[in-house]
């Protein structure tokens, strides 16, 4: 059980399975949107001294969201929910700046996020 409960669906665009998490924090990420600078944040956030083409990061975010998500699902002490609030941001405006995929005619997925 986790300490959030109100747990949401969140799909990211692109993405093969959904992900389960906490409706705050999911809320949280789509708040931190406005002030999402990526040239400025992603760099820091993935600590690398150049910021990565549009679209590159998801795998590292969602491996490292997913590390901080099992953090929290196992209430380890080093939970660190700041920086699970920050990847989530970094995640979301990552899908959304991060090229289409190629689709053939006709079989487009609609994105909900």
């Amino acid at each position: 059980m986790t300490a959030f409960t109100d747990i949401t669906a969140f799909h990211p665009a692109r993405a093969i399975q959904p992900s389960r998490r906490p409706r705050s924090l999911v809320r949280a990420g789509l708040a931190g949107q406005a002030g999402w600078h990526r040239r400025r944040d992603l760099p820091r956030l993935l600590r690398s001294p150049t910021c990565p083409p549009a679209g590159s990061a998801l795998p590292r975010l969602k491996e490292e969201e997913e590390r901080l998500n099992e953090a929290r699902l196992a209430r380890v002490p080093h939970y660190d929910m700041q920086r699970h609030v920050l990847v989530m941001i970094a995640l979301m405006a990552e899908i959304r700046a991060s090229p289409p995929p190629v689709t053939a005619p006709g079989t487009a997925i609609r994105a909900r996020l």
